[in-house]
Protein backbone atom coordinates (compact mmCIF):
# COMPACT_ATOMS: atom_id res chain seq x y z
CA UNK A 1 0.00 0.00 0.00
CA UNK A 2 2.96 2.31 0.86
CA UNK A 3 4.42 2.06 -2.15
CA UNK A 4 1.11 2.33 -4.69
CA UNK A 5 0.61 5.88 -2.54
CA UNK A 6 4.24 6.89 -3.40
CA UNK A 7 3.79 6.02 -6.92
CA UNK A 8 0.61 7.95 -7.31
CA UNK A 9 2.24 11.29 -5.39
CA UNK A 10 5.28 11.14 -7.66
CA UNK A 11 3.23 11.12 -11.10
CA UNK A 12 0.78 13.86 -10.02
CA UNK A 13 3.86 15.96 -9.17
CA UNK A 14 6.05 15.53 -12.69
CA UNK A 15 3.01 16.74 -14.19
CA UNK A 16 2.55 20.25 -12.39
CA UNK A 17 5.68 21.87 -14.06
CA UNK A 18 4.00 25.32 -14.60
CA UNK A 19 3.53 26.66 -11.76
CA UNK A 20 5.54 28.12 -8.35
CA UNK A 21 4.51 24.87 -6.04
CA UNK A 22 3.36 21.76 -6.49
CA UNK A 23 1.31 20.40 -3.80
CA UNK A 24 1.41 16.56 -2.11
CA UNK A 25 -2.34 15.36 -2.00
CA UNK A 26 -0.94 12.64 0.66
CA UNK A 27 1.23 14.58 2.89
CA UNK A 28 0.90 15.15 6.00
CA UNK A 29 -2.57 17.64 7.14
CA UNK A 30 -1.42 20.31 9.46
CA UNK A 31 -4.03 22.66 11.33
CA UNK A 32 -6.06 25.49 9.59
CA UNK A 33 -4.36 27.97 11.45
CA UNK A 34 -0.73 26.76 10.53
CA UNK A 35 -1.71 26.67 6.81
CA UNK A 36 -0.03 29.23 4.70
CA UNK A 37 -1.13 29.71 0.98
CA UNK A 38 1.13 28.97 -1.85
CA UNK A 39 2.74 25.96 0.57
CA UNK A 40 2.12 21.84 -0.31
CA UNK A 41 0.29 21.95 3.12
CA UNK A 42 -2.42 24.73 1.78
CA UNK A 43 -5.57 22.76 1.56
CA UNK A 44 -7.00 24.94 -0.80
CA UNK A 45 -4.52 24.74 -3.39
CA UNK A 46 -4.81 20.97 -2.50
CA UNK A 47 -8.11 20.97 -3.64
CA UNK A 48 -6.94 22.93 -6.87
CA UNK A 49 -4.67 20.63 -7.79
CA UNK A 50 -7.25 17.80 -7.59
CA UNK A 51 -9.73 19.87 -9.66
CA UNK A 52 -7.67 21.13 -12.24
CA UNK A 53 -6.69 17.16 -13.17
CA UNK A 54 -10.41 16.63 -14.31
CA UNK A 55 -10.44 19.90 -16.76
CA UNK A 56 -10.67 19.47 -20.45
CA UNK A 57 -7.89 21.56 -21.40
CA UNK A 58 -9.80 22.76 -24.22
CA UNK A 59 -13.56 21.82 -25.45
CA UNK A 60 -16.09 24.64 -24.62
CA UNK A 61 -12.62 26.48 -23.46
CA UNK A 62 -11.83 27.93 -26.70
CA UNK A 63 -14.91 29.18 -26.70
CA UNK A 64 -14.25 30.81 -23.74
CA UNK A 65 -11.06 32.10 -24.98
CA UNK A 66 -12.68 33.76 -27.90
CA UNK A 67 -15.18 35.37 -25.66
CA UNK A 68 -12.79 36.44 -23.08
CA UNK A 69 -10.62 37.94 -26.16
CA UNK A 70 -13.03 40.10 -27.40
CA UNK A 71 -14.45 41.20 -23.59
CA UNK A 72 -10.36 42.16 -23.34
CA UNK A 73 -10.17 44.30 -27.22
CA UNK A 74 -12.98 46.70 -25.88
CA UNK A 75 -12.19 46.72 -21.95
CA UNK A 76 -8.29 47.16 -22.30
CA UNK A 77 -7.36 47.75 -26.24
CA UNK A 78 -9.85 51.06 -25.56
CA UNK A 79 -7.47 52.44 -22.41
CA UNK A 80 -4.83 51.21 -24.88
CA UNK A 81 -5.82 53.79 -27.54
CA UNK A 82 -6.46 56.50 -25.05
CA UNK A 83 -3.57 58.28 -26.09
CA UNK A 84 -4.87 59.29 -29.54
CA UNK A 85 -8.11 61.11 -28.25
CA UNK A 86 -6.09 62.58 -25.17
CA UNK A 87 -3.73 63.92 -28.45
CA UNK A 88 -6.92 65.77 -29.49
CA UNK A 89 -8.25 66.73 -26.56
CA UNK A 90 -4.46 68.52 -25.62
CA UNK A 91 -4.52 70.27 -29.26
CA UNK A 92 -8.32 71.46 -28.65
CA UNK A 93 -7.25 73.01 -25.44
CA UNK A 94 -9.23 71.33 -22.89
CA UNK A 95 -6.36 71.13 -20.39
CA UNK A 96 -2.65 69.80 -20.41
CA UNK A 97 -1.44 66.52 -20.75
CA UNK A 98 -0.91 65.79 -17.06
CA UNK A 99 -4.30 66.42 -16.34
CA UNK A 100 -6.12 64.69 -19.29
CA UNK A 101 -4.02 61.88 -18.46
CA UNK A 102 -5.65 61.30 -15.24
CA UNK A 103 -8.90 60.14 -17.43
CA UNK A 104 -7.30 57.07 -18.57
CA UNK A 105 -5.64 56.22 -15.52
CA UNK A 106 -8.73 56.31 -13.93
CA UNK A 107 -10.15 53.76 -16.69
CA UNK A 108 -7.40 51.69 -15.24
CA UNK A 109 -7.63 52.82 -11.70
CA UNK A 110 -10.68 51.43 -11.75
CA UNK A 111 -10.00 47.57 -11.73
CA UNK A 112 -8.22 47.94 -9.38
CA UNK A 113 -10.13 49.91 -6.84
CA UNK A 114 -13.22 47.36 -7.00
CA UNK A 115 -10.96 44.54 -7.58
CA UNK A 116 -12.05 43.10 -4.37
CA UNK A 117 -15.80 44.14 -4.42
CA UNK A 118 -16.42 42.33 -7.87
CA UNK A 119 -14.81 39.21 -6.51
CA UNK A 120 -17.72 39.28 -4.40
CA UNK A 121 -20.33 40.42 -7.44
CA UNK A 122 -19.09 37.46 -9.49
CA UNK A 123 -20.05 35.03 -6.92
CA UNK A 124 -23.68 36.46 -6.76
CA UNK A 125 -24.60 37.15 -10.22
CA UNK A 126 -22.10 35.00 -12.33
CA UNK A 127 -19.76 35.62 -14.85
CA UNK A 128 -22.59 36.09 -17.53
CA UNK A 129 -24.22 38.48 -15.91
CA UNK A 130 -21.42 40.28 -14.66
CA UNK A 131 -19.86 40.61 -17.84
CA UNK A 132 -23.25 41.65 -19.46
CA UNK A 133 -23.34 44.33 -17.37
CA UNK A 134 -19.76 45.57 -17.94
CA UNK A 135 -20.15 45.72 -21.61
CA UNK A 136 -23.54 47.80 -21.30
CA UNK A 137 -21.57 50.56 -18.87
CA UNK A 138 -18.00 50.17 -21.37
CA UNK A 139 -20.55 51.14 -24.41
CA UNK A 140 -23.59 53.17 -23.09
CA UNK A 141 -20.61 55.42 -21.57
CA UNK A 142 -18.79 56.38 -24.63
CA UNK A 143 -21.94 57.64 -26.00
CA UNK A 144 -22.45 59.60 -22.95
CA UNK A 145 -18.48 60.40 -23.00
CA UNK A 146 -19.81 62.06 -26.97
CA UNK A 147 -21.90 64.91 -25.14
CA UNK A 148 -19.16 65.69 -22.85
CA UNK A 149 -16.06 66.20 -25.01
CA UNK A 150 -15.65 70.15 -23.93
CA UNK A 151 -17.01 69.63 -20.68
CA UNK A 152 -13.44 68.10 -18.27
CA UNK A 153 -15.75 66.87 -15.43
CA UNK A 154 -18.17 65.57 -17.49
CA UNK A 155 -15.04 63.36 -19.36
CA UNK A 156 -13.69 62.07 -15.85
CA UNK A 157 -17.29 60.94 -14.74
CA UNK A 158 -18.16 59.20 -17.93
CA UNK A 159 -14.63 57.91 -19.42
CA UNK A 160 -13.09 57.54 -16.58
CA UNK A 161 -15.14 56.53 -13.80
CA UNK A 162 -17.74 54.86 -15.98
CA UNK A 163 -15.78 53.34 -18.38
CA UNK A 164 -13.37 51.92 -15.55
CA UNK A 165 -16.11 50.40 -13.93
CA UNK A 166 -17.63 48.60 -17.21
CA UNK A 167 -13.41 47.69 -17.39
CA UNK A 168 -13.36 45.97 -13.99
CA UNK A 169 -16.29 43.98 -13.78
CA UNK A 170 -14.54 42.24 -17.34
CA UNK A 171 -11.73 42.11 -15.69
CA UNK A 172 -12.73 39.71 -12.83
CA UNK A 173 -14.61 37.40 -15.06
CA UNK A 174 -11.60 36.95 -17.06
CA UNK A 175 -9.37 36.37 -14.52
CA UNK A 176 -11.39 33.76 -12.73
CA UNK A 177 -13.12 31.81 -16.01
CA UNK A 178 -11.03 30.55 -17.40
CA UNK A 179 -8.91 28.71 -15.10
CA UNK A 180 -11.79 26.04 -14.74
CA UNK A 181 -11.49 24.82 -18.49
CA UNK A 182 -7.44 25.28 -18.57
CA UNK A 183 -4.57 23.36 -16.93
CA UNK A 184 -1.42 22.27 -18.95
CA UNK A 185 -2.63 25.06 -21.69
CA UNK A 186 -3.33 27.51 -18.77
CA UNK A 187 -0.80 29.85 -19.79
CA UNK A 188 -1.48 29.72 -23.57
CA UNK A 189 -4.90 30.56 -22.90
CA UNK A 190 -4.44 33.43 -20.77
CA UNK A 191 -2.50 34.77 -23.57
CA UNK A 192 -4.65 33.88 -26.19
CA UNK A 193 -7.37 35.99 -24.26
CA UNK A 194 -5.49 39.21 -22.93
CA UNK A 195 -4.15 39.21 -26.50
CA UNK A 196 -7.40 40.52 -27.51
CA UNK A 197 -6.64 43.60 -25.61
CA UNK A 198 -3.33 44.64 -27.57
CA UNK A 199 -5.27 43.64 -30.86
CA UNK A 200 -8.21 46.34 -29.86
CA UNK A 201 -5.73 48.96 -28.80
CA UNK A 202 -4.39 49.18 -32.25
CA UNK A 203 -7.60 48.34 -34.24
CA UNK A 204 -8.83 51.07 -31.85
CA UNK A 205 -5.83 53.27 -32.73
CA UNK A 206 -5.66 53.31 -36.23
CA UNK A 207 -9.28 53.54 -36.75
CA UNK A 208 -9.97 56.64 -34.24
CA UNK A 209 -7.57 59.31 -35.81
CA UNK A 210 -9.17 59.30 -39.08
CA UNK A 211 -12.43 58.96 -37.88
CA UNK A 212 -11.63 61.89 -35.43
CA UNK A 213 -10.42 63.62 -38.60
CA UNK A 214 -13.32 62.86 -40.50
CA UNK A 215 -16.61 63.31 -37.95
CA UNK A 216 -15.02 65.28 -35.08
CA UNK A 217 -14.36 63.17 -31.63
CA UNK A 218 -18.06 63.16 -30.63
CA UNK A 219 -19.63 60.98 -33.17
CA UNK A 220 -16.05 59.05 -32.94
CA UNK A 221 -17.25 58.56 -29.39
CA UNK A 222 -20.88 57.39 -30.54
CA UNK A 223 -19.20 54.82 -33.32
CA UNK A 224 -17.16 53.27 -30.62
CA UNK A 225 -19.82 52.76 -28.49
CA UNK A 226 -22.30 51.20 -30.42
CA UNK A 227 -19.50 48.47 -32.17
CA UNK A 228 -18.30 47.74 -28.02
CA UNK A 229 -22.31 46.83 -27.45
CA UNK A 230 -23.06 45.20 -31.14
CA UNK A 231 -19.81 42.78 -30.12
CA UNK A 232 -19.38 42.64 -26.81
CA UNK A 233 -22.85 41.67 -25.75
CA UNK A 234 -22.59 38.43 -27.98
CA UNK A 235 -19.18 37.36 -26.37
CA UNK A 236 -20.62 38.31 -23.00
CA UNK A 237 -23.39 35.45 -23.54
CA UNK A 238 -20.84 33.11 -23.85
CA UNK A 239 -19.13 33.70 -21.13
CA UNK A 240 -20.06 31.04 -18.13
CA UNK A 241 -18.60 28.68 -15.59
CA UNK A 242 -17.68 25.03 -15.87
CA UNK A 243 -17.96 24.35 -11.89
CA UNK A 244 -19.59 26.90 -9.22
CA UNK A 245 -17.88 29.67 -8.00
CA UNK A 246 -16.78 29.15 -4.17
CA UNK A 247 -18.19 31.43 -1.49
CA UNK A 248 -15.01 33.34 -0.31
CA UNK A 249 -13.82 36.43 1.56
CA UNK A 250 -13.18 40.00 0.31
CA UNK A 251 -9.62 39.52 1.50
CA UNK A 252 -8.13 36.51 3.15
CA UNK A 253 -5.58 38.19 5.48
CA UNK A 254 -3.15 34.94 5.57
CA UNK A 255 -1.82 35.26 2.46
CA UNK A 256 0.14 37.90 3.89
CA UNK A 257 1.57 35.15 5.56
CA UNK A 258 3.41 33.94 2.50
CA UNK A 259 6.46 36.26 1.40
CA UNK A 260 6.37 34.86 -2.25
CA UNK A 261 2.86 36.68 -1.90
CA UNK A 262 3.92 39.88 -0.17
CA UNK A 263 6.79 39.97 -2.97
CA UNK A 264 4.60 39.69 -5.56
CA UNK A 265 2.04 42.36 -4.41
CA UNK A 266 4.91 45.12 -3.46
CA UNK A 267 7.03 44.43 -6.98
CA UNK A 268 4.15 44.07 -9.66
CA UNK A 269 2.59 47.55 -7.52
CA UNK A 270 5.78 48.86 -8.19
CA UNK A 271 6.12 48.00 -11.89
CA UNK A 272 2.24 49.49 -12.97
CA UNK A 273 3.54 52.94 -12.39
CA UNK A 274 5.70 53.19 -16.19
CA UNK A 275 3.20 50.89 -18.13
CA UNK A 276 0.70 52.90 -18.91
CA UNK A 277 3.57 55.86 -20.24
CA UNK A 278 3.86 54.77 -23.35
CA UNK A 279 1.09 54.21 -24.58
CA UNK A 280 -0.71 57.81 -23.47
CA UNK A 281 2.55 60.13 -24.17
CA UNK A 282 3.66 58.20 -27.27
CA UNK A 283 1.23 60.09 -29.77
CA UNK A 284 2.53 63.48 -28.17
CA UNK A 285 6.15 62.78 -28.25
CA UNK A 286 6.15 61.98 -32.32
CA UNK A 287 4.30 65.19 -32.46
CA UNK A 288 7.01 67.27 -30.72
CA UNK A 289 9.69 65.62 -32.88
CA UNK A 290 7.69 66.58 -36.25
CA UNK A 291 6.00 63.26 -37.04
CA UNK A 292 1.78 63.68 -38.35
CA UNK A 293 -1.02 62.78 -36.00
CA UNK A 294 -1.33 59.34 -38.17
CA UNK A 295 2.51 58.67 -37.86
CA UNK A 296 1.91 59.14 -33.43
CA UNK A 297 -1.66 56.58 -34.21
CA UNK A 298 0.14 54.19 -35.97
CA UNK A 299 2.90 53.84 -32.84
CA UNK A 300 0.44 53.29 -30.56
CA UNK A 301 -1.15 50.74 -33.14
CA UNK A 302 2.28 49.40 -32.91
CA UNK A 303 2.81 48.98 -29.54
CA UNK A 304 -0.76 47.43 -28.89
CA UNK A 305 0.47 44.93 -31.97
CA UNK A 306 3.30 43.81 -30.23
CA UNK A 307 1.55 44.17 -26.80
CA UNK A 308 -1.00 41.33 -28.04
CA UNK A 309 2.25 39.23 -29.51
CA UNK A 310 3.81 39.81 -26.20
CA UNK A 311 0.57 38.54 -24.69
CA UNK A 312 0.66 35.14 -26.48
CA UNK A 313 4.35 34.24 -26.09
CA UNK A 314 4.71 35.02 -22.70
CA UNK A 315 1.34 32.72 -22.40
CA UNK A 316 3.27 29.70 -23.73
CA UNK A 317 6.41 30.61 -21.97
CA UNK A 318 4.79 30.59 -18.94
CA UNK A 319 3.68 26.96 -19.43
CA UNK A 320 7.04 26.03 -20.32
CA UNK A 321 9.60 27.89 -18.04
CA UNK A 322 7.99 29.11 -15.23
CA UNK A 323 5.53 31.92 -14.43
CA UNK A 324 8.07 33.69 -12.19
CA UNK A 325 10.55 33.60 -14.72
CA UNK A 326 8.59 35.47 -17.06
CA UNK A 327 7.54 37.80 -14.77
CA UNK A 328 11.42 39.07 -14.44
CA UNK A 329 11.85 38.98 -18.63
CA UNK A 330 8.94 41.57 -18.48
CA UNK A 331 9.88 43.51 -15.92
CA UNK A 332 13.97 43.72 -17.17
CA UNK A 333 12.57 44.06 -20.66
CA UNK A 334 10.58 47.22 -19.67
CA UNK A 335 13.04 48.77 -17.28
CA UNK A 336 15.91 48.23 -20.31
CA UNK A 337 13.77 49.94 -23.06
CA UNK A 338 13.03 52.97 -21.16
CA UNK A 339 16.11 53.72 -19.88
CA UNK A 340 18.23 52.80 -22.93
CA UNK A 341 15.90 52.62 -26.30
CA UNK A 342 13.54 55.33 -25.86
CA UNK A 343 16.50 58.26 -24.58
CA UNK A 344 17.68 57.61 -27.52
CA UNK A 345 14.79 57.77 -30.08
CA UNK A 346 14.57 60.66 -31.84
CA UNK A 347 14.14 59.09 -35.50
CA UNK A 348 12.07 56.83 -36.50
CA UNK A 349 13.37 53.81 -36.65
CA UNK A 350 14.71 53.92 -32.88
CA UNK A 351 11.60 54.60 -31.92
CA UNK A 352 9.69 52.04 -33.69
CA UNK A 353 12.08 49.41 -31.84
CA UNK A 354 11.09 50.89 -28.33
CA UNK A 355 7.37 50.25 -29.53
CA UNK A 356 8.25 46.66 -30.39
CA UNK A 357 9.92 45.60 -27.32
CA UNK A 358 8.26 47.62 -24.46
CA UNK A 359 4.73 46.31 -25.93
CA UNK A 360 5.86 42.50 -25.83
CA UNK A 361 6.77 42.69 -22.37
CA UNK A 362 4.17 45.35 -21.26
CA UNK A 363 1.91 42.34 -22.66
CA UNK A 364 3.85 39.99 -21.60
CA UNK A 365 3.49 41.28 -17.74
CA UNK A 366 -0.65 41.50 -17.71
CA UNK A 367 -1.23 37.81 -19.22
CA UNK A 368 1.49 36.54 -16.73
CA UNK A 369 -0.55 37.35 -13.70
CA UNK A 370 -3.35 35.49 -13.57
CA UNK A 371 -1.39 32.32 -14.42
CA UNK A 372 0.78 32.94 -11.48
CA UNK A 373 -1.90 33.33 -9.35
CA UNK A 374 -3.75 30.37 -10.13
CA UNK A 375 -1.06 27.99 -10.40
CA UNK A 376 0.62 29.27 -7.04
CA UNK A 377 -2.53 29.89 -4.90
CA UNK A 378 -4.71 27.48 -6.51
CA UNK A 379 -7.41 28.03 -9.46
CA UNK A 380 -9.98 27.70 -6.33
CA UNK A 381 -9.31 30.61 -5.73
CA UNK A 382 -7.42 32.33 -8.76
CA UNK A 383 -10.06 35.22 -8.12
CA UNK A 384 -9.63 36.26 -4.57
CA UNK A 385 -5.81 36.25 -5.47
CA UNK A 386 -6.06 38.73 -8.43
CA UNK A 387 -8.48 41.10 -6.88
CA UNK A 388 -6.24 41.92 -3.76
CA UNK A 389 -3.37 42.00 -6.54
CA UNK A 390 -4.90 44.38 -8.13
CA UNK A 391 -5.95 45.70 -5.48
CA UNK A 392 -2.32 46.56 -4.31
CA UNK A 393 -2.05 48.37 -8.47
CA UNK A 394 -4.01 51.75 -7.75
CA UNK A 395 -1.46 53.84 -6.95
CA UNK A 396 0.55 52.97 -10.16
CA UNK A 397 -2.85 52.39 -12.06
CA UNK A 398 -4.05 56.30 -10.86
CA UNK A 399 -0.75 58.11 -10.72
CA UNK A 400 1.40 56.57 -13.22
CA UNK A 401 1.20 58.31 -16.21
CA UNK A 402 0.23 61.56 -14.52
CA UNK A 403 3.46 61.65 -12.85
CA UNK A 404 5.12 62.09 -16.18
CA UNK A 405 2.72 64.08 -17.18
CA UNK A 406 3.50 66.36 -14.68
CA UNK A 407 7.56 65.91 -15.87
CA UNK A 408 6.69 66.69 -18.71
CA UNK A 409 5.25 70.30 -18.11
CA UNK A 410 8.13 70.94 -15.25
CA UNK A 411 10.59 70.24 -18.34
CA UNK A 412 9.34 72.37 -20.77
CA UNK A 413 5.91 70.81 -21.73
CA UNK A 414 4.80 68.36 -25.19
CA UNK A 415 6.28 70.30 -27.46
CA UNK A 416 9.70 70.60 -26.10
CA UNK A 417 11.31 66.94 -28.00
CA UNK A 418 13.56 64.86 -26.17
CA UNK A 419 15.22 67.36 -23.68
CA UNK A 420 11.61 67.68 -21.65
CA UNK A 421 10.60 64.08 -22.21
CA UNK A 422 13.65 62.45 -20.71
CA UNK A 423 13.02 62.79 -17.20
CA UNK A 424 9.67 60.51 -17.46
CA UNK A 425 11.80 57.78 -19.68
CA UNK A 426 13.70 57.73 -16.57
CA UNK A 427 11.39 57.48 -13.73
CA UNK A 428 9.53 54.84 -15.94
CA UNK A 429 12.37 53.12 -16.66
CA UNK A 430 13.83 53.08 -12.87
CA UNK A 431 10.49 52.06 -11.31
CA UNK A 432 10.60 48.85 -13.73
CA UNK A 433 14.24 48.36 -12.96
CA UNK A 434 13.50 48.00 -9.20
CA UNK A 435 10.35 46.22 -9.65
CA UNK A 436 12.75 43.33 -11.36
CA UNK A 437 15.27 43.10 -8.81
CA UNK A 438 12.88 42.56 -5.88
CA UNK A 439 11.37 39.70 -8.34
CA UNK A 440 15.05 38.59 -8.82
CA UNK A 441 15.91 38.59 -5.35
CA UNK A 442 12.95 36.35 -4.00
CA UNK A 443 14.14 33.91 -7.24
CA UNK A 444 17.25 33.50 -6.41
CA UNK A 445 16.54 33.03 -2.44
CA UNK A 446 13.96 30.31 -3.60
CA UNK A 447 17.32 28.52 -6.16
CA UNK A 448 19.42 28.91 -3.07
CA UNK A 449 16.76 26.76 -0.84
CA UNK A 450 16.42 24.26 -3.25
CA UNK A 451 19.97 23.36 -4.13
CA UNK A 452 19.95 24.20 -7.54
CA UNK A 453 22.84 22.90 -9.41
CA UNK A 454 24.15 24.61 -12.58
CA UNK A 455 22.27 24.67 -15.90
CA UNK A 456 18.99 24.85 -13.88
CA UNK A 457 18.04 28.44 -13.94
CA UNK A 458 15.58 27.88 -16.89
CA UNK A 459 13.08 25.72 -14.23
CA UNK A 460 10.46 27.57 -12.41
CA UNK A 461 12.42 28.31 -8.81
CA UNK A 462 9.07 27.91 -6.75
CA UNK A 463 8.71 23.91 -7.87
CA UNK A 464 8.21 22.12 -4.85
CA UNK A 465 11.82 20.09 -3.90
CA UNK A 466 9.96 17.01 -3.94
CA UNK A 467 9.52 17.21 -7.91
CA UNK A 468 13.53 17.56 -8.03
CA UNK A 469 13.52 14.59 -5.67
CA UNK A 470 11.82 12.61 -8.41
CA UNK A 471 13.28 13.78 -11.53
CA UNK A 472 16.60 13.01 -10.07
CA UNK A 473 15.61 9.56 -9.34
CA UNK A 474 14.49 9.50 -12.80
Amino acid sequence: MSTTTTTTTTSIQLTDTVGWTSSRPNATSTSRAKSIPGRPEDEVLIASREADSTVPDGGYGWAIVVSGCVLMWWAVGTTYAWGVIQRTLVNDGLAGPAVVSFIGSLQAAMVSLCATSNAWLLQYLGPRRTALTGVALLGGCEILSSFTTHNLGGLFVTSGVMFGLGASFVFCVITAIPSQYFNKKRGLANGLIFAGSGLGGAVISIALDPLIEKVGLAMAYRVLGIVTLATGMPAAWIMKERTSLPRRKFIEWKMFKSVNFVVICAATALGTFPLYVPPFFLPLYANSLGFSSATGAGLVAGFTLSSAAGRIICGYLCDMIGAINVLFITLILTALSMLAIWPASTTLGPLTLFVVINGLSNGGFFCTMPTVASNVFGSARVGMVMSMIISCWIGGYVMGAPIAGYLLEAFGGAERGLTAYRPAMLYGGSLSLVSSIMILINMMENFASRRLGPGRWLEDPYLDMSVDKARNKK
